[in-house]
This record gives C-alpha cells, sequence and structure tokens, in this order.
C-alpha cells in the first residue's frame, strides 16, 4: 500500500515513523522548513523508554504528481485549507483519507473538496509533541487509531487499512460508528482545553484552588448535551474516564491546545471550539462555559495574529 501522511508533527510525525520502520511504503508531505530539519535529524521519537528514528521519504507540494492508496491528514486545523489543495493531486479514484484531526469541521471541508466516498472518520489517541530539535516526544503511554467509514457501513478498504496499521504495531479500533467516535473525541478535548486555558493552568492547578474541581464536571455536561443533542450521547464509561482525567489532583497534563496559548501561538479555537458552539446554537443547547472560553480564545488568537472572529 502507498501511503502519504500529511504532516510530520506529533501525531502523523509518530503514526507515520511507526509505518516507516516496518517496512510500509511511506512518503511525508511537508513543507520546505520541516523537510530541511528531518534530512539533517532523520525522524526520531523520544520519551517512554523509547529513543529510535527512521530516514523519512519526504515530498513538497509541488512535487506530488501521482495518486496514493492511503492518505494521513495530520495537520493543525489552521493549516487545513492549504493541506486539501496540496494533497489534491495525490487523491485518485482510489484513494483513502483518514483525517486524524479533532472536531468534525474538517470531514465537512474534505467531502466539499473530494466528495464523501474518499473520506473516513478517524480518531488519533496519542499523547505526543514535538520538542525545540523538532523531534517526537512520548509524553504517555496511550497510542492508537480509530477508523471507520462515515456512514458506518463494514468495508474492505477499512479492513485493509486496519490490517497495515496493526502489522505496524499500531493499535487500530474499528467501531460501528466512527462518527460518534469523532463526537465523542471532541468532547474530550473541549472539556480539557477549556478547563485548562480559561484557568490557564495544569489540570492539577485548577483542581487544588476551591472551586476547582467543579469547572470539568460543569463544562463536560455542556459538551456532553452537545453531542447528545446532535445524536450521539456520550456513554457514562466515558464520562468517568473523562472527569478522572480533568478532575485528578497534582496532574501536570495539558492539552496541546494550552501549550499553543501559553506560548502566544494561534491556537485551533475556531475549529473545537467555534464550530462547536455554533452547532450547540443550532441545536439550542446553551453552553456558557464554552462559549467563555471560545471568547477568551478568540482575544488570544487576535493577539497572536489569526483572524479576528465578529459575532
Amino acid at each position: 500500500m502507498k501511503i502519504l501522511v500529511v504532516g510530520a508533527g506529533a501525531t502523523g510525525g509518530y503514526f507515520g515513523a511507526l509505518l516507516a520502520r516496518s517496512g510500509q511504503d511511506v512518503t511525508f508531505l511537508v513543507r520546505p522548513r520541516r523537510a530541511a530539519a528531518l534530512r539533517e535529524r532523520c525522524l526520531r521519537v523520544v520519551g517512554k523508554g523509547e529513543e529510535w528514528s527512521v530516514e523519512p521519504r519526504l515530498v513538497t507540494a509541488d512535487a506530488l504528481t501521482a495518486p496514493y492508496d492511503l492518505v494521513l491528514l495530520s495537520v493543525k486545523s489552521t493549516a487545513l485549507e492549504q493541506a486539501i489543495e496540496d494533497v489534491a493531486p495525490a487523491v485518485g479514484p482510489d484513494t483513502a483519507i483518514v483525517p486524524l484531526l479533532n472536531g468534525l469541521a474538517h470531514v465537512d471541508a474534505l467531502n466539499a473538496r473530494f466528495g464523501a466516498t474518499p473520506v473516513l472518520g478517524g480518531v488519533a489517541k496519542v499523547v505526543t509533541t514535538l520538542d525545540d530539535a523538532g523531534d517526537i516526544v512520548r509524553l504517555a503511554p496511550l497510542a492508537h487509531l480509530t477508523i471507520g467509514e462515515q456512514d458506518g457501513t463494514p468495508s474492505a478498504r477499512v479492513e485493509k487499512i486496519r490490517s497495515v496499521l496493526t502489522e505496524a504495531g499500531i493499535d487500530v479500533l474499528v467501531p460501528a460508528d466512527v462518527m460518534t467516535a469523532m463526537w465523542h473525541k471532541w468532547v474530550f478535548i473541549t472539556t480539557f482545553g477549556a478547563v485548562t486555558s480559561l484557568m490557564r493552568g495544569t489540570v492539577g492547578e485548577v483542581n487544588a484552588i476551591a472551586g476547582g474541581a467543579e469547572l470539568g464536571p460543569a463544562v463536560l455536561a455542556e459538551a456532553a448535551a452537545v453531542s447528545a443533542a446532535a445524536g450521539h450521547p456520550v456513554p457514562e464509561a466515558e464520562r468517568t474516564a473523562t472527569l478522572g482525567i480533568v478532575t485528578a489532583n497534582g496532574s501536570p497534563m495539558v492539552p496541546s491546545l494550552y501549550r499553543d496559548l501559553v506560548a502566544g501561538r494561534p491556537t485551533e479555537v475556531e475549529h473545537l471550539f467555534g464550530d462547536l458552539v455554533a452547532r450547540a446554537r443550532a441545536l439550542s443547547v446553551p453552553t456558557p462555559l464554552l462559549d467563555l472560553a471560545t471568547l477568551h480564545l478568540r482575544v488570544h488568537q487576535a493577539r497572536a495574529g489569526g483572524a479576528p472572529v465578529s459575532g
């Protein structure tokens, strides 16, 4: 299977590196600056007892000339529009696209550009970041992918993709409804992001102050209500797991959105929060805390050089 990984960051780079290490035919679509760094240092994975590297096959957008069998799309939502245009020459009639972004707006954008047929649903659960040298640092053991057809039907291509990913040592789930899995990840990431971003602190710092432990459950209730109104109720076991993460005493955990926020970089506010609260309005679900988090992040976005959003 001929595989194109769009982006060699903390998520796509990690799963792509596993595929490359296993001998799969993998190419990374990257910007020229990232390509130069990877040619110099290779693609390195460190942390949690791991220290290994692969020499990645690289391509830039101007050099894409033929379709691939599988495209793993893993970019920040702020780069999505350009990534879709860049990857277009790699998408043929038999190409499967697995997006690994959080939220759902990217699925709408991909469907609009390529049609729904090539686009699968996808969820990545991995705790990684890039260090100053551009190496991928694992921060926790969690690392698996969830994939499936948008309409939930079983398919031979999904099974083939699962087999290839599994052979590379990647844990892969194929649920009955991948869109529900995407909604539930969205609920988690916005809850986690709102708690840490609104309070400008780690989970442990938030929960160490008077009243802090009440914030996570309140935000989760709002996000879960939107998901339920959209037809994707969050099971009690998943709600409990999310609460365990966002109310953990002493936890140093923060999401990548928080790291971007405190570093003064633009965030994925519109993709993660703006889209969710817009859907909440359409579904008549009140979300005052998520609205506040969205406003907070939009002010930061304007300061960081992102386009401000007006009501």
